[in-house]
């Protein structure tokens, strides 16, 4: 099954690339490897996961993935926790503090064997962070993978967590202008998607327009599509904004389709926020699409014309990379990681304003060469920059370079 695993990406990726992850992974063969998150399905993090620990294992290391779970009072927190490492004031007390901290002491005693034996522990933004607090026994190494834009933090929320990120031995960010000071060593790795999913993979044509009756759209009108979460920093209201612009020059319909994460408590919110911004417009479709709706999305996607992620902050921005994939020019904000992805004039578009979207539409929809020419080259920047192949090939260089002690260069022998 693993060699059988392996040999489906190398038809996508090639025989070079896969034969580097197996020279890598040699080095690494049995090592305990323990991925922490907190949740398991809704969100870029455990898309990543159940794609990066079955290739792990494939090449032969002990991997296990667990999640946190929690009271809704806690994922108040740690939402809170989120919107201030990206920028926003919150509300922070000795009453959240004391929350985040107990959630995590009440995981940790069923977590405990498993970190204290560990090679390599992952810990996947701030909800499970603290736990390395709490494992003064740990035998191996420990790396906070931050998939968040932290670039210009909420400063109070920040130094608490610093104080808990610190005894990490290292930490991963998607971008060099995420980073913050640190007294440990900072990986720079992009995420990443896996073109073997249900969300990323080639579908029959006659489901891809299968989705233009399921959801009462027009089939003869361009498509216009923005898949995101119901949240404020994937700015809902600034995408309708830009859609009715758009309208009032080209004929096009709207679809703003997304779900909620189990440990994001204000999707329900906003999705009413959007729906009523939305106004029942004929053109304008919301749609709430549950956490494994995966070849829904991927149909939306190859159906549309045009893909937003008008973002107003991001880490990094899969719903980019997937669109790019599929061969469809992307506006995006100007903003986190949707600038690693979107080369303004090649694979897309990089707006500020609902104005500067809603000009982008336009043009996008009239030239229809241009799309199409843009189309091509994104799919071919994800090929070479964004698939999980790549991802891994830096984990496992990563993990190298800590048991090494060397940050800077990892000697690995070929093997016959």
């Amino acid at each position: 099954m693993s060699q059988e695993l392996l040999e489906r990406y190398q038809q996508i990726v090639g025989p070079d690339v896969i034969d580097h992850l197996k020279q890598l992974a040699y080095h690494l063969k049995d090592a305990k490897v323990v991925h922490i998150n907190s949740t398991r399905y809704g969100g870029g993090v455990a898309e990543i996961l159940h794609s990066m620990v079955p290739l792990m294992q494939a090449l032969g290391l002990d991997v296990q993935w667990e999640t946190i779970s929690g009271e809704e009072a806690f994922f108040h927190v740690t939402k809170n926790m989120h919107n201030a490492l990206q920028g926003h004031p919150v509300e922070f007390t000795e009453a959240s503090i004391n929350t985040y901290e107990e959630n995590n002491r009440k995981e940790y005693e069923r977590l405990k064997p498993l970190l204290e034996e560990a090679d390599f522990v992952f810990i996947h933004d701030p909800q499970p962070a603290f736990l390395i607090t709490l494992c003064p026994e740990r035998k191996g190494k420990w790396v906070w993978r931050c998939h968040i834009d932290l670039s210009r933090p909420y400063r109070p929320v920040w130094r608490y967590l610093r104080n808990i990120v610190v005894h990490y031995n290292a930490s991963i960010f998607s971008m060099p202008d995420f980073t913050q000071p640190l007294p440990h060593p900072q990986y720079i790795i992009p995420p990443s998607i896996d073109p073997l999913t249900e969300k990323n993979m080639e579908l029959p044509e006659e489901e891809i327009k299968g989705v233009f009756s399921r959801f009462g759209l027009d089939p003869n009108k361009p498509l216009v599509l923005q898949i995101s979460r119901f949240d404020r920093f994937k700015d809902p209201m600034g995408v309708i904004r830009a859609g009715l612009m758009a309208m009032k020059f080209t004929p096009l319909q709207l679809v703003y389709a997304g779900g909620g994460a189990a440990d994001d408590p204000e999707g329900e919110l906003i999705y009413h926020e959007v729906l009523a911004a939305a106004k029942g417009h004929p053109d304008i479709h919301v749609l709430m699409l549950p956490p494994d709706a995966h070849r829904t999305v991927n149909a939306l996607q190859r159906a549309a014309d045009v893909v937003l992620q008008k973002s107003l902050r991001e880490g990094f921005g899969l719903t980019v990379t997937e669109a790019l994939w599929k061969a469809k020019p992307v506006i995006g904000g100007n903003t986190g990681g949707i600038r690693l992805q979107v080369v303004n004039h090649h694979t897309g578009f990089l707006v500020h304003t609902p104005e500067g979207a809603a000009l982008r539409i336009r043009y996008l929809l009239f030239y229809a060469d241009k799309r199409l020419e843009m189309g091509r080259k994104a799919h071919q920047f994800v090929k070479e920059n964004f698939l999980i192949t790549r991802h891994l090939r830096d984990y496992l260089s990563l993990m190298l370079a800590l048991i090494s002690g060397n940050g800077e260069r990892v000697e690995v022998e070929a093997r016959s």
